[in-house]
């Protein structure tokens, strides 16, 4: 068994587009979509919805199935899968769907899909076959079997002889990908200028207790890469400090023999974008090979329990750029607030960050002033006091905007300078007479430009089989994603 389909849920629970059940009750799909809608229904907010759905059988002498559903810009994408099926299994078709649907279309949205509902059922037809199996899944190969959604391909949809005519004469866009050797990569590219890029994008995961003590901390990343490359070069791609990433997931087009043996990106890529390779950052494999050269150059041999014990020790977590100090008391049936951010970085100014703090069913009456505090360049310094209206950037350049829907309050500020500090201070009450109960974590999100936690760097980066002048780039960005709790 394998996957049975995918639905599209828009806002409403109502199915937009879904794939033929060829091998299922006509009354196997609604009861997926049901079971969806009465979860969600229960459910006090979307995301408290179980990613898996049990799934009672239409049919006595049927077996129960389970419902994987994913969010998908404004609408809701369901995999129905039964029999013995990994949901991990559905949950990676699901991404890759969603990955190729963005190659298509840019942003998602229900109206996106139902302008282009030929071109998403085509794609449903190319990536699962009839007995639930993944297919074609390359955005490369894709490209060729199912044209973009523009004007020229309306106007060879319209002129169906035609195009049909001279497919078949083999010089049509299918016979690229089908007469290449290689299936991830097109045959006879030609680029008048040969370029490529490199994006290490790094996300870093945490969770800090009250005392300021990471709990966990991972840094997940991934090498996004951007070739336009002509004929089939072959790169070579080596790193300076490859022994910190851990974890590692390739490409199909990465010769894993090299990797394991040199530590060396060795692949013919892919045109266009693509997901070079997936990674874990490991501050401990860093940590004991520095350790390892250090007591290998000023210790004898005897000293090897030593070595295995000090390293045993090393913590694999990440330093949080951030801190934040939360203070809450209550009285009655309302609640203050004190919450102040200082970044920990003192290079960088840390973008784009985001403080979300759920402040109980019933909340009501939200009073804020947020203010810039000390540190940092003083061009940005206002000192405490510098109040902001509700959802409009003051004087301290941070706003503040509570959500009434999600009962959350949203604390926004673009750009935090190293080394500087924030500050929110405010009162909320309950509706009810009960004492208000906000939720013990603050979510804080941020971005930080040309950085990476993992200080990876590309050492070189080679074209061969081929002879042209390369244009080449490499950049870093990192996110971050912290549940700070008090």
């Amino acid at each position: 068994m394998g996957i049975d389909g995918l639905i599209f849920l828009d806002n409403t629970g109502r199915p937009i587009i879904q794939s033929g059940f060829r091998a299922s009750p006509s009354a196997y799909p609604l009861l997926h979509i049901d079971a969806y809608n009465n979860a969600a229904a229960k459910a006090a907010r979307p995301g408290d919805v179980d990613p898996v759905l049990y799934v009672q059988a239409y049919n006595i002498s049927d077996g129960p199935s389970a419902c994987c559903h994913i969010a998908c810009g404004d609408m809701r994408l369901l995999c129905p899968i039964s029999g013995d099926v990994d949901p991990l299994f559905a949950f990676a078709f699901l991404q890759a769907f969603i990955d190729i649907l963005n190659e298509y279309f840019g942003n998602i949205s229900a109206a996106t899909l139902k302008d282009n509902f030929d071109t998403v059922y085509q794609l449903l037809e190319e990536t699962l076959d009839s007995s639930g199996q993944p297919l074609t899944t390359s955005p490369n190969a894709l490209r060729d079997i199912v044209l973009l959604p523009s004007l020229m391909s309306k106007l060879l949809s319209a002129a169906a002889a035609n195009f049909t005519s001279t497919i078949n004469a083999g010089s049509g866009p299918a016979a690229g990908t089908f007469s290449s050797q290689i299936p991830w990569r097109k045959a006879n590219l030609r680029y008048a200028s040969n370029e490529v890029y490199v994006d290490v994008h790094e996300e870093l995961r945490a969770i800090v207790n009250k005392h300021g003590t990471a709990l966990s901390s991972n840094v997940w990343g991934k090498l996004e890469a951007n070739t336009k490359l002509s004929g089939y070069p072959d790169c070579t791609l080596t790193f300076s400090n490859s022994h910190v990433l851990t974890d590692c997931v390739f490409h199909p087009c990465v010769r894993l023999q090299k990797w394991n043996r040199d530590r060396i990106l060795s692949f013919v890529p892919p045109d266009g974008r693509f997901t070079l390779m997936e990674y874990r950052y490991s501050p401990a494999a860093s940590a004991s090979s520095s350790a390892a050269a250090r007591l290998t150059a000023t210790t004898p041999a005897v000293t090897t329990g030593a070595t295995s014990s000090s390293l045993a020790i090393t913590k694999d977590t990440v330093p949080v750029p951030i801190a934040a100090k939360i203070s809450v008391e209550f009285e009655e049936n309302t609640a203050s607030f004190d919450i102040t951010l200082t970044s920990r970085l003192t290079s960088r100014a840390i973008e784009h960050v985001v403080a979300e703090l759920h402040l109980g069913e019933g909340a009501t009456g939200i009073k804020c002033v947020a203010s810039r505090g000390t540190g940092g360049s003083s061009a940005f310094s206002r000192g405490i006091g510098a109040m902001d209206v509700p959802g409009v950037p003051g004087s301290s350049g941070a706003s503040w905007v509570f959500d009434s829907k999600r009962m959350v309050l949203r604390w926004e500020i673009p750009s935090m300078q190293s080394s500087s500090s924030w500050n929110i201070q405010g009162s909320f009450t309950s509706a009810t007479s009960k004492r208000p109960r906000p939720s013990h974590a603050l979510q804080i999100r941020f971005e930080i430009a040309t950085h990476t936690f993992s200080a990876l760097k590309v050492d070189q980066l080679k074209i061969l089989n081929e002879q042209y002048k390369l244009f080449k780039g490499v950049r870093g960005r990192s996110l971050g994603d912290i549940e700070w709790r008090w």
